[in-house]
């Protein structure tokens, strides 16, 4: 069964930087598509950023367009968002997943394993 865990969340003050990580265990990211979505209270999940099996492709909301970047290092089967000039409304419970396939994707339901989220929280 894989597991994934999110880490690096915290407490920012707008214009901050924050990178979270994404540790896989019982299973591999090689091969897989990679995904960031997060979950503020009161709202939808929503995705945020996705990365190829190659780290050659990559897919950002467009909230977070040219702030956020994800990149993957599938020899420590970890993935990676990094959050530049972050802002109050950034705030929210982050969540990597999964995908079932190689590709990348914005829906929820084509990915297969979550991890359990670590909080973002930026002050203005």
């Amino acid at each position: 069964q894989v597991q994934l865990v999110e880490s690096g969340g915290g407490l920012v003050q707008a214009g901050g930087s924050l990178r979270l990580s994404c540790a896989a265990s019982g299973g591999t990211t090689s091969g897989y598509g990679m995904g960031w979505f997060r979950q503020a209270p009161g709202k939808e999940r929503e995705f945020v950023g996705a990365v190829s099996w190659s780290g050659g492709l990559s897919d950002y909301a467009d909230s977070v367009k040219g702030r956020f970047f994800i990149n993957r290092d599938d020899t420590k089967n970890t993935v990676y968002l990094q959050m530049n000039s972050l802002k109050p409304e950034d705030t929210a419970l982050y969540y990597c997943a999964r995908r079932t396939n190689y590709a990348l994707g914005s829906v929820p339901s084509h990915y297969s394993y979550w991890g359990q989220g670590t909080q973002v929280t930026v002050s203005s």
